[in-house]
């Protein structure tokens, strides 16, 4: 059985971390780190760890949120 999108975005990925900044890269561009900073202040952004000034979200829980949000069409 062959894997998912999104399985394949996370087995790909060198860290259990997505950035906020590398977030267009892991997505392939389809989301920018301004959009997920939007999301984030109304507080419907996928799960987030804060380290200072910089903000990341753990892999795992980035990719459920991914996948709860996107439909094919």
């Amino acid at each position: 059985m062959s894997k998912d999108i999104f399985q394949e975005m996370r087995d790909r990925w060198p860290s259990v971390i997505v950035a906020r900044t590398e977030v267009e890269k892991f997505t392939g561009g389809m989301l920018s780190a301004k959009y997920l900073a939007n999301l984030d202040c109304l507080g419907i952004g996928p799960t987030r760890i804060v380290v200072g000034r910089k903000v990341g979200y753990p892999v795992e829980d980035f990719v459920i949120w991914l996948r709860s949000r996107s439909s094919k069409a």
